[in-house]
């Protein structure tokens, strides 16, 4: 177990995994999520890489402070994450609001990043997400996260896969029950001031880009990783079959598999 501090003195919580001499690939979660919601990529990619994987500001074993949180914030304390590990450039993950967050870190500390895989998330947002996000910290706030995440179900996993695994998909998902009521609000707060103009920045990146969703993702639907695809150079897009926004643990084996070829792909053209 291992700790770092943000530009602000937030203690963030970090854990490594796989080869002490690999490639690095950093992994950042989304709302509410800690670095469990990697599970199952965690330990498939640490035999070909050296994995990094943190607790966002609000979550796990970071600190939660009772404050007003930035992804600007969260994508400087990914960076001190890399500098506590002694890395100066990862292959960098996101998913949700982490891949918002690893946007933000390609375009502000853009020498840090090899290459970027943006999963079942956006550069900006619709009216309709802004109010449904500020309905759930309202929820959470007034009746607690478990009501929090009987609502946010159906929006994160596909209907086969709800049948299938039930309670079980509340605690890997997206949404971590044990995360206070008011950290979670701070994170959709942060989630909601961003400024969504940085989407305007995305085409300077001159890093190799994998956007990947599920079709049946309704919170950040396919149209939302198109717009990323046409705005990064070369970014390649994949769509998951029968796959929603929680894809990484309902459709897991397909997900690996689709990233670990791409960087496999990356890797082999940065060493030729």
């Amino acid at each position: 177990m291992s700790f770092t501090r943000g530009t602000d003195g937030c203690r963030i919580h970090y854990q490594e995994l796989g080869k002490p001499g690999g490639e690095p690939l950093l992994m950042i979660q989304g709302l509410g999520a800690d670095m469990k919601g990697w599970a199952f990529q965690r330990y498939y990619f640490s035999t070909r890489y050296r994995t990094i994987a943190h607790d966002n500001r609000g979550a796990g074993r970071s600190d939660k402070p009772f404050a007003r949180y930035t992804l600007e914030q969260m994508a400087d304390d990914a960076a001190a994450v890399l500098d506590a590990a002694g890395v100066e450039r990862a292959h960098v993950m996101g998913a949700s609001m982490g891949g918002a967050i690893a946007q933000m870190l390609a375009v502000h500390h853009p020498e840090r990043v090899k290459s970027l895989v943006l999963a079942c998330t956006a550069c900006h947002h619709h009216p309709w997400r802004r109010e449904l996000l500020a309905e759930w910290a309202s929820v959470a706030n007034e009746r607690g996260m478990g009501e929090v995440a009987k609502r946010a179900m159906r929006w994160l996993v596909g209907g086969r896969s709800v049948r299938r695994f039930g309670p079980a998909l509340g605690t890997v998902g997206p949404i971590a029950l044990r995360t206070p009521a008011y950290a979670f609000a701070a994170q959709v707060r942060a989630i909601l001031d961003a400024d969504d103009r940085i989407r305007y920045r995305l085409a300077d990146l001159d890093v190799p880009t994998l956007v990947v969703v599920g079709n049946q993702d309704i919170l950040t639907p396919r149209g939302d990783s198109e717009e990323l695809a046409e705005l990064i150079p070369g970014a390649e897009l994949v769509v998951i079959a029968g796959a929603a926004h929680g894809l990484m643990v309902e459709h897991a084996t397909t997900y690996n598999r689709v990233v670990g070829d791409f960087l496999a792909r990356v890797r082999a053209t940065q060493a030729a």
